[in-house]
């Protein structure tokens, strides 16, 4: 039987014989996805050959998040894909999402053993079932870096903007800026820790500054266009004259349109997070008066950072701060 080539392991692992050629002289430029496949490609085929760092073999990085449906999820998950193309072709950043309100399907995918992993990066609610297997796979000495919120209050570092900081400085915007006084408004998705870290910097603030700009109301959206519409009509209809809003979560478009909609839209001063089509549009119309956007390409670059030096491919310790987040006006746009 003939050994086999460039085009015999280009054919089993569906890519061009270009690839295999870049892969095996470790040229790189190659997707870490294809560069696994080339290598596993070619061990199937017992290719005479020295692989790249046969020794060592892929270090797989799992990151799983939720939501892609999201503008801000959807920032996330391509930061991760541009910077694993910066790595070693041996690192493969394997990206995946979940459904959110599964718990035990996002538990499942946590502690999954089918495919060995050097690392985890989690983007996903906190929950009993998710903390447990959070657990189970730091005990088996993989280390897991929690992105945006924790999955987990016990293990796992921690990449992500000082929320607590970020509910303040709204709280702030809205009082010594809304247009007029009277009722504030907030709401959030209940279900992260996060949202109830800035909902309590929100509160603190309004607490610490007495006023005539009064934090009235906190409602839950569940971070879903319909819920947060209604909420937030039943809101103005209850508070008429409602002054300030902070929307601790997303839904930001559904919010934009009932505002846009309503008499008084434009005189409610209306903070909320992340840039994207919709409230960079909302900014430059004046429905929408602040943005913090908490700049999800620096979350990502931190937390393989972090796996990376855990996993002994870094010597530099990253920095443990928190991510600074972004204060966007229409000016600053």
């Amino acid at each position: 039987m003939s050994k086999p080539n460039y085009r015999d392991i280009a054919e089993l692992a569906g890519v061009g014989t270009a690839t295999v050629e870049r892969v095996l002289n470790g040229r790189g430029g190659v997707r870490p996805e294809l560069v696994e496949k080339v290598v596993v490609a070619a061990r199937t085929l017992n290719y005479p050959r020295t692989l790249p760092d046969a020794h060592r073999g892929l270090l797989r990085i799992d990151v799983l998040m939720v939501r892609p449906e999201t503008t801000f999820y959807r920032r996330l998950s391509q930061a991760f894909q541009r910077i694993a193309e910066t790595l070693d072709p041996l690192v493969v950043v394997h990206r995946s999402f979940t459904e959110e309100m599964k718990p035990e399907e996002i538990a499942r995918r946590i502690d999954a053993t089918e495919t060995p992993r050097a690392g985890l990066i989690l983007a996903v609610p906190n929950h009993p079932l998710i903390s447990a297997a959070v657990e189970a796979v730091v005990a088996r000495g993989v280390p897991v870096i929690h992105v945006v919120t924790r999955a987990s209050e016990k293990l796992g570092e921690f990449v992500g903007i000082d929320n607590h900081a970020a509910g303040r400085t709204a709280a702030l915007f809205i009082a010594r800026m809304a247009r007029r006084t009277g009722p504030v408004v907030a709401l959030c998705h209940p279900i992260y820790q996060v949202h109830r870290d800035r909902l309590s910097g929100f509160s603190d603030y309004f607490r610490e500054h007495p006023g005539e700009r009064r934090f009235q109301w906190l409602g839950f959206t569940r971070d879903e266009e319909h819920y947060g519409a209604e909420t937030l009509r039943s809101a103005l209809e209850t508070y008429p004259d409602m002054v300030g809003l902070y929307n601790a979560g997303g839904a930001n478009a559904a919010l934009i349109d009932v505002l846009r909609r309503h008499p008084r839209g434009k005189e409610i001063f209306f903070v909320g997070h992340e840039l994207t089509d919709y409230t960079r549009k909302a900014l430059g119309d004046g429905v929408m008066d602040v943005v913090l956007d908490q700049a999800p390409e620096a979350q990502a670059r931190r937390a393989l950072d972090l796996i990376l030096r855990r996993i002994g491919l870094s010597e530099m310790e990253p920095d443990k701060a928190p991510i600074r987040f972004v204060t966007i006006t229409a000016e600053s746009l």
